[in-house]
């Protein structure tokens, strides 16, 4: 699924293509996606001027006067910008048009979503219960020991609760803990403030080197421009069950935490 840094990388990809550009139509071939496409997306936006392209957690946010295009890419989606007259795809299900461009959805789970939010866009009920940006200023090592207070839950799965802090999904949080050294399975709860604050610089740390690389690319992820991600190429842990700790050469495990593969090293990360 495209974390933080692939949605990110998306962002920066698509908005100079389209920024302060008017919106010309929406063309949808296939609007059974997670959530349908509402009918009347394109009589909503069609002669609006784009104002803004911004990304609130795993959502990019396409700002209108009247309103805001939320879209997520689901489990295998991605969004490009092409030529509005290229043909189409067999996954290709949306194209939102701006002249000559399009921004063009591609998924071929149909897990993804494009729905219309008028006013503020934050207010969706999707986005107005989440946490606080990891690249933010809030999050800080004493906002971190504060919300993990009295967590007994594994603070990788803590770490991944959206209420809390939002867009550090399975690959990103492992490769966090790793950097941090902390062990996965450690009940949030008992890891102390420094270690905390280091967790707070290795998640930030950890997704600015996803972002400048592109994102990862496992499946099917490209950015706005069509290119792969190659920050897997980077991966201390994460998919290297049984190969050697880039740091230590001790064998790389794997647990399962919160239903989701979990990868540490057992001698840089100590519970």
């Amino acid at each position: 699924m495209p974390e933080l840094p692939e949605v990110e990388t998306t962002c920066r990809g698509i908005r100079p293509a389209i920024d302060g550009r008017i919106m010309t139509g929406v063309r949808v071939r296939n609007g059974r996606l997670r959530v349908p496409v509402p009918a009347d997306l394109g009589e909503r936006v069609t002669g609006a001027p784009l104002q803004a392209v911004r990304r609130r957690a795993k959502y990019l946010l396409l700002d209108f006067p009247a309103g805001s295009v939320i879209v997520h890419l689901g489990m295998s989606g991605s969004l490009r910008v092409v030529a509005a007259d290229q043909p189409p795809g067999a996954h290709d299900h949306v194209d939102l048009l701006f002249g000559d461009c399009a921004l063009r959805l591609r998924d071929p789970r149909r897990f993804g979503l494009i729905v219309w939010q008028p006013g503020d866009a934050l207010a969706h009920p999707l986005l107005a219960r989440l946490g606080i940006e990891p690249l933010g200023d809030e999050f800080t090592g004493p906002w971190l020991h504060r919300a993990f207070q009295g967590v007994r839950a594994p603070i990788k799965q803590a770490l991944m609760d959206g209420h809390r802090l939002v867009g550090v999904g399975n690959i990103y949080a492992s490769e966090s803990l790793f950097r941090a050294r902390i062990h996965p399975l450690a009940p949030a709860g008992s890891v102390g403030p420094r270690r905390l604050a280091r967790l707070v610089a290795a998640v930030r740390e950890t997704l600015l080197a996803a972002i400048a690389a592109g994102g990862s690319t496992l499946r099917d992820f490209v950015g706005g421009d069509g290119r792969k991600g190659y920050f897997q190429q980077d991966y201390y842990v994460y998919g290297r069950e049984g190969l050697p700790c880039r740091v230590c050469a001790s064998p790389v495990q794997r647990v399962v935490c919160g239903q989701r593969s979990t990868f540490f090293c057992p001698r840089c990360q100590r519970m």
